[in-house]
């Protein structure tokens, strides 16, 4: 009779324990096959980044609670961690807490500005080439120059996150603050030269980065402004706006100004905007997206070109959680090229 009240008031603790907290495996698979006009080269790839995530919560009582997330990246042609040089938690490794103060968080993620900006781009963030977020959206800026060559531009590691609560049902802050410290960064010339340059290899950042977003939501409307400067001190900022005119149509747009004032010598402004829309039709999405970049951060013109881009993509949902897509861009770098680019390819959440 003892055994089974011990097994009994075991048993009732560890379930309020589980209660209590809870761990979420979750991820990603995309796959497709592209080709790119001006290589003639068709390829395996991908339209959004594939990834294996933990996320965790723990109720701590008294509304507080403890978070945890931890983000694999790798690539789905040949299952390898993606680009070898960044970090096994490529995507995101964070912990923290929240409350009613918000959420505060430390560790590597994407900036504010970068994960408030994804939600006014036609393709949601995806890296795929009709996208717009990794280039267009950004202003050709990077959050992370001092990063090791081929790492993510879009995220701040060491760093401390804190987000408001969501005020008055439509008005959210959001910070990002990350140290001043080496990165095992490459030799960056900037306004040195080759053999003297503005910042050496291993270089110690000049300034602390930090980023900042505040983004208002009132029905079908939605708005953003940001502003970032990163370990170069290199300043970007940027706006945007989305409505809903109908619940199936949503319109969005955005504007960004990128200073590289502090490592380029001449011409350190880029100017970059874009409009699209995403339009639900039966089981169905329309993606289109049109933008253009003006950098004029160069001493000569060939470095760098000025790009338009118009995309067209369509999402086929087979369930909730598995979907087919097809992608058209057409692009123009002047004054080095112009190429069509088209990939298809699954998507599955998991």
């Amino acid at each position: 009779m003892k055994k089974t009240l011990v097994a009994l008031a075991l048993t009732g603790v560890f379930s309020v324990a589980y209660a209590q907290s809870s761990v979420v495996i979750y991820g990603t698979l995309d796959a497709g096959v592209s080709r790119r006009t001006d290589t003639d080269v068709t390829a395996v790839g991908k339209r959004d980044n594939n990834k294996l995530g933990f996320r965790g919560v723990e109720d701590l009582g008294s509304g507080l609670k403890a978070l945890f997330q931890l983000e694999i990246r790798y690539e789905p042609d040949t299952g390898v961690i993606e680009s070898t040089t960044r970090p096994l938690f490529q995507g995101q490794s964070r912990v923290g807490l929240q409350g009613d103060f918000g959420t505060l968080r430390i560790g590597r993620a994407l900036t504010a500005f970068q994960e408030t900006s994804t939600a006014f781009e036609p393709w949601a963030g995806m890296p795929a080439v009709a996208g717009y977020q990794t280039d267009l959206q950004v202003a050709g800026y990077t959050s992370d120059p001092l990063s090791p060559a081929g790492n993510s531009a879009n995220r701040f590691s060491n760093a401390v996150f804190y987000n408001t609560p969501v005020i008055g049902g439509i008005f959210q802050l959001n910070v990002t603050v990350g140290t001043k410290e080496a990165a095992n960064n490459p030799v960056i010339i900037g306004r040195g030269t080759a053999t003297l340059p503005q910042f050496p290899a291993n270089t110690m950042a000049p300034v602390n980065p930090y980023s900042l977003s505040a983004t208002v939501t009132n029905g079908p409307g939605a708005a953003y402004v940001a502003y970032e400067r990163n370990a170069v001190s290199t300043k970007l900022w940027s706006i945007g706006a989305s409505f809903k005119p109908i619940p199936d149509l949503k319109l969005m747009g955005s504007y960004q100004r990128q200073d590289q004032d502090y490592s380029v010598p001449i011409n350190p402004i880029t100017k970059a905007w874009l409009i699209g829309a995403n339009y639900n039709i039966g089981a169905g999405m329309i993606r289109a997206g049109f933008g253009q970049k003006t950098p004029d951060n160069v001493l000569n013109s060939a470095a760098i070109a000025k790009t338009k881009q118009f995309s067209l993509g369509y999402d086929y949902n087979l369930s909730p959680r598995t979907y087919l897509y097809i992608d058209g861009t057409r692009k123009k770098l002047t004054p080095a090229a112009t190429f069509n680019f088209y990939s298809v390819g699954i998507h599955h959440n998991f």
